[in-house]
């Protein structure tokens, strides 16, 4: 067993992990954060995928203890502490950017990173920078409107293309992203409720 300390949607956690327990495993059964979905345990799907110290990585392809240390931020994480969606979850909504929604958690922290990385990005562009993450059901049509709303959102200004009933609705006014306290809470993991089966 290793010890490692993780800080998770803005709390630290210590816990005592197996060195073979990849990180999707122990953000679903230690942490109770079962909004990072297993998908193909394989790295091809983008389902499980999380911000890890900034970056987008699939929660599957890492181990838990390559993320001692780290600050990550799961699907429930990102909205605001009020309830309030960030601008990326908005879109989705607004647009009707999902299905089932197995791959909306994974697909949206894939392009909250992408517009860390390109704030203004053309459609091509969106098109690579979630070509990562597979989406079974949407043909990605409203999921690139949504990332593109989004952009508009984060960079303060009003959505370019009107709406329409098949895309969804006009986003509202954009949201900041939630602020991540500067020193967590500390929570110890034997306190985190688990989720039942």
């Amino acid at each position: 067993m290793t010890r490692i300390s993780i800080t998770v949607d803005g709390v630290r956690y210590d816990d005592d992990v197996e060195a073979r327990t990849l990180l999707v495993h122990h953000l679903r059964d230690r942490l109770g954060k079962v909004g990072t979905v297993v998908g193909c345990d394989t790295s091809n799907c983008g389902a499980c995928t999380v911000l890890m110290a900034g970056d987008a990585v699939k929660s599957c392809n890492v181990l838990a203890v390559q993320a001692d240390g780290t600050e990550i931020i799961t699907i429930e994480g990102l909205a605001g502490g009020d309830g309030s969606l960030h601008p990326v979850q908005q879109a989705f909504h607004d647009r009707h950017a999902l299905q089932c929604g197995f791959c909306t958690p994974g697909m949206i922290l894939a392009a909250v990173d992408l517009l860390a990385e390109n704030p203004d990005p053309s459609d091509a562009e969106i098109r690579e920078g979630i070509e990562g993450n597979l989406c079974r059901c949407t043909g990605y049509q409203n999921i690139v409107r949504a990332v593109r709303d989004a952009a508009s959102a984060l960079r303060g200004a009003q959505v370019a293309e009107p709406a329409s009933a098949v895309d969804g609705q006009m986003p509202g006014t954009p949201q900041a992203p939630p602020a991540v306290p500067s020193e967590p809470e500390s929570v110890p993991v034997e306190a985190v409720p688990r989720p039942v089966p």
